[in-house]
């Protein structure tokens, strides 16, 4: 959807030169681990001012304001009327819907944090609202632009075609924060971390014509261990493991990919190794002294969504 740039942004004067530029106004709901991440990444932005924030618990409210020199709005309906251009919603997943179906329904720009909906007709309502709403629409599925999975994307573009492919994201624990173990909340544990590797699965495989699973109840009060096996439409298939109650033992998320005499594999988003064939060099590439959040694709994502709406592109 094309969009106004005149009228989704505010001038303000770039006190280096005296030139005029536009600034973004954006707000955030959700002000914890998430939502600090994005709103720092967002501070270093000059074509970005955070100007309204709001969180069900009002110190962590006022805290990110602070420190993004923002306003504090008590829900979410004073937060949409306070002349935002774009929200970030960065709240616990079983709410993601309702705030997002708002703010697209008010013309504002929504960015937010995976998973879209914890169900199939919230889900629905937001593709729909998205197709008629003035404002843009993007998914945090940060992991594409993590470098790592960047390499493996690029790799198959070039001509590496994986047959089958091993898929592993563990989680540590449903503790931190306590909400992860409340399916209320969640949704239940697939929407937490292994919803990242479903993504990359489709992404790099492409469409999933079937899943079987198995899973059962070992540690938490809801289904926290979990194997599949993914069928493709061209009928390739890959393997997915992904349990709750690990520990964060290195690697807790490992994506392999095979082909003809040739694999991929990742570690974390760490490194990532190709060996392109039988009796030939392995190259690996290492991310691990980037700081976190370009190597887990979070900075990208970000910049990708305000070039969205000043470049009047599709969201990536």
């Amino acid at each position: 959807m094309s969009v106004d740039v005149r009228r989704t942004a505010r001038r303000t004067a770039d006190q280096r030169g005296g030139v005029c530029i536009m600034a973004l106004r954006v707000g955030i709901i959700g002000a914890g681990y998430i939502g600090n991440v994005h709103a720092k990444i967002l501070m270093a932005d000059d074509r970005v001012k955070i100007t309204s924030v709001t969180d069900i618990i009002g110190a962590r409210a006022e805290q990110l304001a602070g420190l993004a020199k923002a306003r504090v709005f008590p829900n979410i309906e004073a937060l949409l009327a306070s002349g935002i251009d774009a929200l970030y919603v960065c709240t616990p997943n079983a709410v993601h819907a309702q705030f997002v179906i708002a703010a697209l329904e008010a013309g504002i720009h929504v960015f937010s944090e995976k998973p879209m909906a914890t169900s199939l007709e919230d889900a629905r309502q937001i593709v729909a609202t998205a197709r008629s709403s003035k404002g843009l629409y993007q998914v945090g599925h940060s992991r594409r632009f993590a470098p790592v999975y960047k390499f493996i994307k690029a790799t198959i573009t070039s001509g590496f075609r994986p047959v089958t492919a091993h898929a592993k994201m563990n989680r540590g624990e449903l503790k931190n924060p306590p909400w992860t173990s409340d399916t209320r909340i969640s949704g239940g544990f697939l929407y937490e971390t292994p919803i990242h590797l479903f993504d990359m699965m489709r992404w790099l495989m492409g469409d999933v014509l079937s899943v079987q699973c198995q899973a059962r109840q070992n540690v938490y009060n809801e289904l926290d261990s979990f194997s599949m096996i993914l069928t493709f439409s061209d009928h390739r298939h890959a393997t997915f493991t992904t349990v709750a109650h690990t520990t964060w033992a290195f690697p807790f998320e490992r994506l392999e990919l095979y082909s003809d005499h040739a694999q991929i594999a990742t570690e974390e988003m760490e490194r990532v190794t190709y060996a392109p064939g039988l009796n030939q060099e392995m190259m690996t590439y290492d991310y691990a002294q980037l700081p976190f959040q370009d190597k887990w694709g979070y900075v990208e994502e970000d910049h990708l969504f305000i070039d969205s709406i000043l470049g009047g592109k599709p969201p990536a």
